[in-house]
């Protein structure tokens, strides 16, 4: 199977969710931001690319032989933890307000999951 589909969808999705109309600062409140913000978009991104790399970085310790899964656990880890830490940083709210800081966390979280497991698979095969 193609992934040529998959990549269709999930850019045209992100286009629609980049291309609709936010809500600006002055009127968002609680109630405004059940919907997926810019930065919940890009916690949720994030998160999303750190469950690959742990993902992969799982694949490498179990599997071992090309030796370039544990780079890329590595290199995607390092991406979800540091767009995760901008997003914890720049969050003007807590959990509910729209900032993202709990795909954010998740983020983190899976992104050094993700670096220890490259590491490990580098170390020990």
């Amino acid at each position: 199977m193609s992934i040529r589909p998959l990549t269709a969808a999930t850019v045209t999705a992100a286009l629609t969710l980049l291309t609709a109309a936010p809500a600006t600062a002055a009127t968002t409140t609680l109630a405004d931001s059940y919907g997926m913000t810019t930065d919940r978009f890009f916690a949720t991104s994030a998160a999303f690319v750190g469950l690959a790399a742990v993902t992969v970085g799982g694949w490498a310790v179990v599997r071992g032989g090309n030796p370039l899964r544990p780079m890329i656990a590595i290199g995607a880890g390092t991406v979800a933890a540091i767009v995760g830490a901008i997003g914890v940083v720049t969050a003007d709210g807590g959990p509910g307000t729209g900032n993202g800081i709990v795909g954010a966390g998740i983020a983190i979280f899976f992104g050094v999951l993700a670096i220890v497991l490259g590491v490990r698979a580098r170390t020990h095969h």
